[in-house]
């Protein structure tokens, strides 16, 4: 068992893209961004194809996509609907901004308003993409307030690196892009290390004895209960997706990675693109940045699938969950 691709490479591809397109909407209106036309259908088309491409992704990981469209009418109590309506909604306000950005100016009434709206919808969408983890009480990996903030980070961080590196090859590098790309990599990575502490730190909500109530009986403790028998002969829908075991070497080694590759390369990648100015250095060196940090966010994004417990486990062998 291990993780599905498809939702880790959606929640990477999907997490980049509302975060490039954020900033987009953020930026532009001010000046900041180029107001060639060609530079911003490059922008969009990068940020909108990893927001399709990661939707489509999602779409694969489900039994019957073709019902997709029905989880819309939920809102109201699922998350998961509820970031469908967001998803949904944001392209009304990102075409918008897209029509007035390439064909008026960026710096338009129009394009302003849309840009904001479309930021604000776009970090909306990201944010119910964590709450579906986190609303999830019999996960304690996931049932924390550090999972929408780090889910939030690194769609800010993986977005800026993306966009500093799109001022980089199109040469209209400026310092400014690099030092948020600095700050948006350092805050991703205490968002990320506030949650594995939370994790490594949390105490088990439940165990085998509490779940089953046979740890104690009127009396006392009884001793510790084992499993003797499966409860079925086959894996089913839970154990598939939130029962993996990951040996705590391959944990470990995983971290360093994701350390290494999603924040350490990164930053330093961008600040060499800092010092080094305007120029075709500058620009690999934010466009290796991007790179580095794609690979790191699929690993954390693995990792943070694969080391979440669910309490039904407890049923099948686990000690604690």
């Amino acid at each position: 068992m291990h993780p599905a691709f498809s939702i880790i490479f959606f929640t990477s591809a999907a997490g980049a893209g509302y975060g490039l397109l954020a900033l987009l909407g953020l930026l532009a209106p001010f000046g900041l961004l180029p107001e060639s036309p060609l530079f911003g259908l490059a922008a969009l088309a990068l940020a909108l194809g990893l927001v399709v491409a990661g939707l489509l992704s999602s779409l694969a990981h489900l039994g019957r996509p073709e019902r997709a469209w029905r989880a819309l009418s939920q809102w109201r109590s699922s998350w998961l609907s509820r970031e469908g309506v967001a998803a949904v909604a944001t392209f009304l306000p990102a075409g918008v901004f897209a029509i007035a950005w390439i064909a008026l100016a960026a710096t338009g009434v129009i394009a302003g308003i849309a840009g904001w709206i479309t930021a604000a919808m776009a970090a909306v969408t990201v944010y119910c993409t964590a709450m579906i983890y986190a609303s999830l009480k019999p996960i304690r990996q996931w049932a924390n307030p550090w999972v929408p903030r780090t889910y939030l980070a690194l769609s800010l961080m993986t977005g800026a690196l993306l966009l500093n590196a799109l001022l980089g090859v199109t040469g209209q590098a400026a310092g400014w892009s690099s030092l948020l790309a600095l700050a948006s990599v350092a805050l991703a990575w205490a968002a990320k290390e506030g949650h594995w502490r939370h994790c490594a730190t949390a105490r088990p909500v439940s165990t085998a004895e509490t779940a089953t109530g046979l740890g104690h009986n009127g009396s006392g403790h009884i001793g510790r209960v084992r499993l003797l028998d499966a409860p079925h002969s086959e894996d089913n829908y839970l154990l598939k997706e939130m029962g993996f075991r990951v040996g705590r070497r391959h944990a470990v080694r995983l971290r360093v990675i994701t350390r290494l590759a999603a924040f350490a390369l990164p930053a330093a990648l961008s600040l060499g693109a800092l010092v080094a100015g305007p120029g075709a250095l500058s620009g690999t060196l934010a466009l290796l940045a991007a790179a580095a940090a794609a690979l790191g966010v699929v690993a954390e994004r693995w990792l943070f699938f694969a080391e979440a417990k669910h309490t039904v486990t407890l049923f099948y062998g686990a000690g604690e969950a």
